[in-house]
């Protein structure tokens, strides 16, 4: 399982032109199962997003939580992130999930999300094409694999 986080002050996605997900401050998360993801990355890749602290306390350091800032967060799939370009260059997706798989995983990960108690979980629709706008807060961007 990958994602790319980014700590943001706001941020939206739209498929055909209509907006499908909104949040204000929190995390966008893009996030990519991997062929080989067992169901037990989901509940740990939830637990690391709600708990990373990457929000600035008073002093102006990274020490505060999603939660301790009750930020939102906006979940987009996005297969290709496991895009391999060792060799040409044109992209192999193998690594990714099929749809058949990583479907479920992505549904049960927002589900997940909002058990844990995140303000608001909002996400884009999976395997649509999707446009994604956000106003980076730092910029503050993190890859997270487990």
């Amino acid at each position: 399982m990958r994602t790319v986080i980014q700590r943001v002050a706001s941020a939206k996605v739209q498929v055909e032109g209509e907006t499908v997900g909104a949040i204000n401050q929190g995390l966008l998360v893009l996030l990519a199962i991997h062929v080989a993801d067992e169901e037990e990355k989901i509940v740990k890749m939830a637990d690391k997003l709600v708990n990373l602290r990457i929000f600035e306390d008073a002093a102006g350091k990274m020490n505060l939580s999603l939660k301790d800032v009750d930020g939102e967060i906006l979940v987009v799939s996005q297969f290709t992130l496991y895009g391999n370009t060792e060799r040409g260059n044109r992209p192999s997706f193998l690594d990714s999930a099929r749809p058949e798989k990583a479907e479920p995983f992505y549904q049960k990960f927002i589900k997940i999300l909002e058990e844990k108690g995140v303000k608001k979980v909002a996400h884009g629709k999976f395997g649509a094409l999707m446009a994604v706008e956000l106003v980076n807060d730092g910029p503050t961007t993190i890859i997270l694999d487990l």
